[in-house]
């Protein structure tokens, strides 16, 4: 079993390295809005919420060198305002009400989710759209609805969820090392 899910996600590593320019093209524009003021706004559920968290994380903290901190906010982890959205508009409305208060145009808003069906995180990138963010979708197979309405998209081609998931985090750091390299940062 362990072999399998190995063999997985060396193939679906593999595949998503089609991906480079793309990640580098987000590296750049990420590091032209965020040194610029703008921030990144990130979205996901479960382990999605996760790897949003890690993205932030990076952004505010460092990734390899210490560098000036960006800002950058995943959506689920403000539980205060996420309970009182989900208890008065309804969970569809729970990171789409966020983007409309801490989204401005030239924002970034980064969609994660592995079945690229989750309403919530689509609901999200059609508000960001709305206002003039830029939205990016890392998502599994395709075609799925985030990827539709996003402006751009990352499809992870693996048989599972974790395995997406594990690729999701490659793509945040390779995501994380463009943006460093092209602010220039110490390698």
């Amino acid at each position: 079993m362990i072999e399998e899910h190995f063999a997985a996600l060396r193939g679906a590593l593999g595949r998503t390295g089609a991906a480079a320019p793309t990640i580098d093209s987000w590296g750049r524009h990420l590091a032209e809005v965020l040194g610029s003021g703008g921030r990144l706004l990130a979205c996901g559920n479960g382990g999605s919420a996760a790897e949003a968290q890690h993205l932030t994380g990076e952004l505010v903290g460092k990734f390899r060198h210490d560098r000036q901190p960006f800002s950058a906010i995943a959506l689920h982890a403000d539980t205060s305002a996420g309970t009182a959205i989900v208890n008065d508009y309804g969970e569809h409305e729970l990171f789409a009400r966020q983007v409309r208060a801490h989204g401005r145009p030239r924002d970034v808003l980064v969609g994660l989710s592995t079945s690229g069906q989750s309403q919530n995180v689509c609901a999200a990138a059609k508000v960001a759209r709305e206002q003039g963010l830029t939205t990016w979708a890392m998502t599994g197979p395709l075609p799925n609805p985030l990827a539709a309405v996003c402006d751009d998209a990352i499809a992870v081609e693996a048989p599972s969820t974790a395995t997406v998931q594990e690729v999701h985090l490659a793509i945040v750091h390779a995501l994380c090392a463009v943006l460093d390299e092209t602010l220039g940062v110490p390698a």
